[in-house]
């Protein structure tokens, strides 16, 4: 390692100390040590840089350093590395269908060149150039106006504060429209949609609703209290599955399955696998969408269950077949 990259790794060392210490105050040096995987000897190094270049570093009663409330960072600077991570990210968000999330990620993709050193900036538009995130599906964007904030920021607000929301939400299964006030919980995003994660005071349970059948919404002036025991991780385990999620079980050739099973767009629950076939169990919301993605497979995959899939899948095909006999 040259003299210049020691330079630069201790550099960025040093600005992730600060980081650290601001986010988890009272941090010993053996700490420091094992979370960027050096000696004890030069964190006493690093954290002596620090204060002598004017970083307010004090050692706390209880033990640990600390940096004093007040103290702030120099303007944003990003490696490449990090400057390419958030523009992905603000790519990713540009393709979603709400309006208003391809606004903000405009704005944030804006703000952060407008900080880049011009070496950075042609570096990640060489990337991005290079990278294609959504090469098959095209969003278009919707033609309809966005009330001020969109439906996304609304509800994410909402979920940060603990504001009840009153809405108007389509469920499918029945093609009816009812009239929801929830308690927001969480968002989540499922292979293509975002889901909304609440309790529904009408079901007295917490319910899974999807964005894009929410008509209309309202967050109100009303805080509620999240139940103690919520935890998001454990209730995307156990029962996150929307309502209306169906058991689906498919068997593929294995050399199809070796390509499949990465692109499955669902949580595998079960995977048998015999000589010349895997069959794999997962749940599902949408069997018109799983339909037309077996079709990518042609022959390599059928349906064990349920028939109304192996029906979907026929219609479909038929449709093609019918569509250039024409």
């Amino acid at each position: 390692m040259s003299n210049l990259e020691r330079a630069l790794n201790r550099t960025e060392r040093l600005f992730n100390i600060i980081l650290q210490l601001q986010g988890r105050p009272n941090m010993t040096s053996r700490d420091l040590a094992e979370h960027f995987g050096v000696s004890r000897r030069t964190i006493f190094r690093d954290l002596r840089a620090l204060s002598e270049s004017g970083v307010p570093l004090t050692y706390a009663e209880g033990g640990g350093y600390e940096i004093l409330d007040g103290y702030q960072l120099p303007p944003l600077m990003l490696t490449a590395r990090e400057a390419a991570t958030l523009l992905m990210g603000a790519e990713f968000m540009k393709l979603q269908s709400d309006p208003s999330l391809r606004k903000d990620a405009d704005q944030v993709d804006l703000k952060i060149r407008e900080v880049l050193p011009r070496s950075i900036g042609d570096y990640v538009d060489r990337l991005k150039q290079r990278t294609a995130l959504d090469p098959y599906w095209i969003h278009a964007a919707a033609d309809e106006e966005e009330p001020e904030g969109g439906g996304w920021y609304e509800l994410s607000r909402a979920v940060a504060e603990h504001y009840a929301v009153i809405m108007e939400y389509l469920v499918m299964s029945r093609g009816e429209v009812t009239r929801r006030t929830v308690h927001p919980l969480a968002l989540v995003y499922y292979t293509d949609h975002w889901n909304l994660i609440a309790f529904d005071l009408l079901r007295n349970g917490i319910r899974n609703f999807r964005l894009d059948h929410i008509l209309t919404m309202r967050v109100l002036s009303e805080r509620f209290e999240p139940p103690a025991d919520f935890d998001l991780r454990e209730y995307l385990e156990e029962r996150a599955a929307p309502d209306d999620m169906i058991d689906v079980k498919l068997r593929f050739s294995a050399t199809a399955y070796r390509l499949a099973r990465t692109r499955i767009p669902a949580r595998v629950v079960e995977e048998v696998e015999d000589e010349n076939e895997v069959e794999v169990a997962f749940q599902i919301e949408s069997l018109k969408f799983l339909a037309r993605w077996m079709l990518s497979f042609g022959g390599e995959v059928r349906v064990v269950e349920p028939d109304r899939l192996r029906r979907l899948v026929r219609e479909e095909a038929e449709r093609i077949l019918q569509a250039n006999t024409k």
